[in-house]
C-alpha cells in the first residue's frame, strides 16, 4: 500500500527538488565475453564522467555503471560499436532513490525509539551515536564508548570498546569500521548488527569477548554519510573542500601507504580522488591513530564495505601478495564457507588488485603494514537494488548474513592467536 502512495505521489510530480536528484540516470550491466571486451571496460572507467560500481577481473561477472542522461548516447555507441553486451538494470535511479528515501523516512517515524536500534530502516548519524550512549548507559561493565577525533563538520567519531567485563590493555582486540564511503549504507547497518549481537545477544555470544575485547567504528566518514541523506544520494567522499569548485576525499585512498600510486585519481572531483596529501583527512587520520592505539593488540582488522560479494585483503597497490598470504586467506575463506553454508551467498576471496581491481590508499593495506595488524579484510557487502540501494526490507537479511561470516571470521582468529 505505501508503496503504491509513493508512486502516485511521484507521477503527481512530487519527486526530489535537490540538484543530484539522479532523475533520468540509467545503470547498465556490462557482461564482457573475452579478455580484449574487458580491457575495453576498464579504459571506459577511466572516464570520470562514468561511474563504475563493481568493476571485477573475472570473466562472466558483469561490471556495473552509471552514466547521467548526457552521456548515455555516447556510452551505448561505443559499446555497440565493439559488439560487447549490455543491459539496463535501472531506467531512472532518481524516481528509485525517491521511492526509497520515502520508504525509508516512513520506516524510521513509525517505529520511534520503540527499541534501542531497529534494521528495518537505515539510521541517521545522530540515531547511531545515540545508539553507541544507550548501550554504554544499559551495560557500563562491558560496554564503553570514547570520541576519536571530529569529521571536517565537526560531528563526533565515537568508536565503542566491548568486552566481557574483563578489561585490559594486555588482552587482544579486533577492530572493525564501517561507512568509509557514504553511499555504501549497508555497511554501517551491518556494523551496527555486530554491536547489537556483541552487547544484547551477549549471552549467546559470550565466547567471542572471552579473550578479545572489539573495538568497532560504525560509520568512518560522517559528513558525507549525511550528505547521502539530504543531498546527493551517490556521494562517495568526505565532504572537506579541496578548492574552488571540488569537495571531498576518497577516504579508502588516502592513507599513507603507497598512496596514489595506482587506482586513484589526481583529480579533485573524481570519486576515487586520493586527496591532496596522504591522511589529508581528519577522519583517515582519527581512524589512522585508532589502528596505532591497537598494535601489537589487534589481531583482525575488518573494514565493511559494499557491494560485490567479496572478501578482500592486501595488497591493493600490486597483484604481489604478503609474505603471510595464507594466514589471512585462511580466515577469510572461514567466513566465506559459513556464508554459504548458512545462505548459499558465494563470497569470491582473494587479494584486492587480483579479484577486483588495484587501488593504492586502503586502509586494509595500511592497517596490515603499518599498524602491525596481522589480519586485515575488506569484507564488500552484497549488492542491493541497483548496487549500494538495499531496500529497507533487505536490511535485516543482509546483516544477519554478515554476522555469520563475521562471526566465522573471528572464531578463526581466536584459533590462530
Amino acid at each position: 500500500m505505501f508503496l503504491k502512495v509513493v508512486l502516485s505521489l511521484l507521477l503527481c510530480g512530487i519527486a526530489l527538488s535537490k540538484a543530484n536528484s539522479y532523475l533520468g540516470y540509467k545503470v547498465y550491466d556490462i557482461d564482457a565475453k573475452n579478455d580484449f571486451e574487458k580491457e575495453m571496460i576498464f579504459r571506459l572507467s577511466a572516464n570520470d564522467d562514468y561511474d563504475f560500481f563493481d568493476l571485477p577481473k573475472i570473466i562472466g561477472k558483469p561490471a556495473r555503471v552509471m552514466v547521467s542522461p548526457k552521456d548515455q548516447m555516447d556510452f551505448e555507441m561505443t559499446l555497440n560499436k565493439f559488439n560487447i553486451d549490455y543491459s539496463v538494470i535501472n531506467n531512472n535511479l532518481g524516481q528509485t532513490f525517491e521511492i526509497e528515501r520515502l520508504q525509508n523516512n516512513f520506516l524510521r517515524e513509525a517505529l520511534g525509539r520503540s527499541s534501542r536500534i531497529s534494521f528495518s530502516s537505515f539510521q541517521r548519524f545522530e540515531a547511531i551515536n545515540g545508539y553507541l550512549e544507550d548501550l554504554a548507559k544499559a551495560f557500563p561493565d562491558r560496554v564503553s564508548v570514547k570520541t576519536i577525533g571530529k569529521s571536517y563538520e565537526n560531528r563526533d567519531m565515537k568508536a565503542i570498546t566491548i568486552t566481557d567485563g574483563q578489561t585490559s590493555n594486555k588482552k587482544k582486540a579486533i577492530l572493525i569500521d564501517g561507512g568509509i564511503h557514504a553511499r555504501e549504507w549497508i555497511a554501517p547497518a551491518a556494523v551496527l548488527y555486530i554491536i547489537h549481537q556483541l552487547v544484547e545477544n551477549f549471552e549467546k555470544n559470550s565466547n567471542l569477548l572471552k579473550d578479545y575485547d572489539w573495538i568497532i567504528l560504525p560509520v568512518v566518514n560522517p559528513d558525507g554519510y549525511e550528505y547521502t541523506h539530504t543531498n546527493s544520494r551517490m556521494w562517495r567522499k568526505t565532504r572537506r573542500p579541496i578548492d574552488n569548485n571540488c569537495y571531498g576525499t576518497d577516504g579508502n585512498r588516502n592513507f599513507d601507504f603507497h598512496w596514489g600510486e595506482v587506482g586513484a585519481s589526481g583529480v579533485s572531483c573524481a570519486d576515487t580522488f586520493k586527496g591532496p596529501t596522504a591522511f589529508s583527512e581528519p577522519e583517515t587520520r582519527a581512524l589512522r591513530d585508532l589502528m596505532h592505539t591497537l598494535s601489537g593488540r589487534a589481531k583482525m582488522y575488518l573494514t565493511l564495505h559494499s557491494y560485490g560479494s567479496y572478501l578482500l585483503y592486501p595488497w591493493g597497490w600490486t597483484s604481489d601478495l604478503p609474505e603471510t598470504w595464507k594466514e589471512i586467506d585462511e580466515v577469510a575463506q572461514a567466513g566465506a564457507e559459513a556464508i554459504k553454508k548458512a545462505t548459499g551467498n558465494k563470497y569470491t576471496v582473494g587479494s584486492s588488485t587480483n579479484v577486483l581491481y588495484a587501488a593504492a590508499g586502503g586502509s586494509d593495506d595500511y592497517a596490515y603494514a603499518k599498524a602491525n595488524i596481522p589480519i586485515a579484510i575488506t569484507m564488500e557487502l552484497p549488492a542491493g537494488g541497483s548496487g549500494f540501494d538495499p531496500s529497507p526490507n533487505q536490511i535485516q537479511p543482509f546483516v544477519e548474513e554478515t554476522w555469520v561470516g563475521i562471526k566465522a571470521m573471528a572464531e578463526k582468529v581466536m584459533e590462530k592467536y
